[in-house]
Order: C-alpha cells, then structure tokens, then sequence
C-alpha cells in the first residue's frame, strides 16, 4: 500500500482555511520532500494542529468597558 501526503492545498482543506493562509503558519517539518514540494502525513498535521494555541489565546486587546 503506498504512502499518501498531504499537498499544502491539501493541508489548507483538511484545515479548512485558505491555501494562502497555510503559508502564514509555521507548519512541521514535511515528512517528505521531492525537489521543492512538501508532503505532511495526515497524523502529523492531525498532531501538529492538535498542539496549536486556539483563537484568542494570549488576552488581546483589553476592552473598553469589562464585562461585570
């Protein structure tokens, strides 16, 4: 059975964002390179984007009027 990876477009879709913002993120290590395309195994993205810090993590901006 051959080994599938993960394209950067496949990545964005399994991510569900755009393609574009893929290359915003610091993505792992590929686990195989071929000339200068990259591929990721699905559990590697799967663990990697488990790991992440979530939305609005690290406070923000603080707000005008605090909730009471």
């Amino acid at each position: 059975m051959p080994i599938e990876y993960l394209s950067v477009t496949d990545v964005a879709k399994r991510l569900g964002i755009s393609t574009a913002a893929v290359s915003a993120y610091k993505l792992p290590q590929p686990d195989a390179t071929i000339g200068r395309t990259r591929g990721w195994l699905p559990g590697t993205i799967d663990q990697w984007n488990a790991q992440r810090p979530g939305r609005g993590v690290g406070g923000g901006r603080p707000r005008k009027h605090p909730a009471e």
